[in-house]
């Protein structure tokens, strides 16, 4: 009951929040919805191993660590939209509480689905929700992100359903087996049809690595974050790039399962290193602050697929690193748009000075330039020195000295142009914005700085234990 009750209730909440008029009802309506959530997400985590439409529905680690992350970016972003949606004007305010609401069960059921067809429709379930709340401003510089997203998406999403239709090639019709569903599929892996399987690991890989930014299928991604409003830049960028490594991440599963794992991790190797490469190359030299986060979040897909590759301790540092980066990208992006909010203007040259203009949200910025480059005592500094670690350990010393080579390029493109807005002289032009940041725009960066920053030094034993859960179920180990 739980189970239905965490996918359906925000999309049936998304019929009123559309229709209702009156601003402050439409408020209400998203708070409580993703308190009730946050709520029974929590309560999900005594529930691992509950199974809900005849194991279609199921709660394992992966996927609950995937669904956590999600509710809790959620929650933020929402109590930052109530301040947001004052701003707006009546139907934008529809269309964004309605949109952010259909996200929320559409990431639900990616994250308990069980399978692998009803992963795929929760998937391009995300990717509809969040298409028209990209197209905020109306001109044509949004539209053309629209166009690029739903575009290179939609091409993803049918290689991923292609191969979905391989893995049900792949599986045997046996009175008992039920079809894609993650569970048979990885109990009966070894009469798994190998050839179809390795077919459907290829497209799995293209599609869904479409869906999460890898490059070279990354190109949707400079565009659309930024034109995005910074809210659904924090859903995208922390929420549905989690889904989409959690649909890469079970196709994983099934392979290692039928002891494909020498074909697929040299694909995943390659793909993250090149992602890595290329977000290097674009981060130096970076003008545009969303852009640079764009970027960032290829650089941190590619650290994914990097982990999950490695095996061992690698893949217990990449589905750490999913928690991490979701909240740290949910940080980032409130925080940048503060403070783009106060200039008019997204470009760095415009947004010097932000430490006397906007105090709090450009310390935020500091925090979240030494979060999202892995430096202690922040979470991702574990979860990165996993995924070194782990290569390193599985005999791969080249993959790990380059990648460590790479994330320093990063950390300098990055850190140059956060610390040039935050001290850098304030330009002539004025701001746009001159009141004072009211409390709605610092409380959920504030909390979520606090949440990774603790994940950097604790991690309860609950976590601990889900991660190494999931880290075994993908052919790893836990530390």
């Amino acid at each position: 009951m739980i189970l239905l009750a965490l996918i359906l209730m925000p999309v049936l909440a998304a019929v009123p929040a559309f229709f209702v008029t009156r601003p402050g009802a439409r408020t209400a309506l998203l708070l409580g919805c993703a308190t009730v959530h946050v709520m029974l997400v929590a309560r999900l985590w005594t529930m691992v191993g509950t199974a809900a439409l005849g194991g279609w529905l199921g709660v394992d680690g992966l996927g609950l660590i995937v669904l956590t992350v999600n509710s809790v970016l959620f929650i933020v972003v929402v109590s930052y939209a109530v301040g947001f949606l004052r701003a707006q004007r009546a139907r934008e305010g529809r269309v964004l509480a309605s949109g952010m609401l259909v996200f929320l069960g559409a990431a639900s059921l990616v994250a308990l689905s069980h399978h692998l067809a009803l992963l795929w429709v929760g998937m391009e379930a995300t990717t509809l929700s969040l298409a028209p709340l990209i197209y905020d401003r109306h001109d044509r510089r949004s539209l053309e992100a629209v166009w690029k997203y739903l575009v290179l998406s939609s091409v993803g999403i049918a290689l991923a359903l292609l191969a979905v239709f391989l893995l049900a090639t792949a599986q045997p019709s046996v009175a008992g087996t039920r079809p894609l569903v993650l569970d048979d599929l990885v109990a009966g892996a070894g009469s798994l049809d190998h050839w179809w399987l390795r077919a459907s690991f290829v497209f799995a890989i293209v599609g869904f690595g479409t869906k999460m930014g890898l490059a070279p299928m990354h190109t949707w991604k400079p565009d659309t974050y930024g034109e995005a409003p910074s809210l659904v830049g924090a859903l995208m960028a922390g929420g549905i790039t989690s889904c989409a490594f959690l649909g890469l991440a079970r196709f994983t599963q099934i392979l290692v399962a039928a002891g494909l794992e020498g074909f697929a991790r040299p694909l995943l190797l390659a793909f993250g290193l090149f992602s890595l490469v290329v977000a290097a190359a674009f981060i130096i030299g970076q003008a545009d602050v969303k852009r640079l986060l764009a970027y960032s979040s290829v650089e941190h897909m590619g650290l994914l697929a990097l982990g999950l590759g490695l095996g061992g301790l690698g893949t217990y540092g990449a589905v750490l690193h999913v928690l991490n980066n979701g909240l740290v990208k949910g940080l980032l992006f409130l925080v940048v748009g503060n403070l783009v909010l106060a200039a008019g203007s997204s470009a760095a040259a415009d947004m010097r000075g932000m430490l006397r203009a906007r105090p709090v949200s450009a310390m935020l910025a500091v925090l979240g330039l030494f979060a999202i480059t892995g430096s202690p005592p922040f979470g991702m500094f574990l979860s990165e020195f996993a995924i070194v670690s782990g290569a390193v350990q599985q005999h791969h010393p080249v993959v790990a000295i380059v990648a460590l080579a790479l994330l320093a390029v990063i950390f300098v493109g990055i850190a140059r142009m956060i610390l040039e807005i935050v001290l850098g002289a304030r330009p002539a032009a004025p701001l746009v914005a001159i009141d004072r940041e009211r409390p709605w725009m610092v409380l959920g960066p504030l909390v979520l700085a606090g949440i990774v920053l603790m994940l950097g030094s604790y991690i309860p034993s609950a976590l601990q234990q889900q991660l190494a859960r999931a880290a075994t179920a993908l052919g790893g180990s836990a530390p």
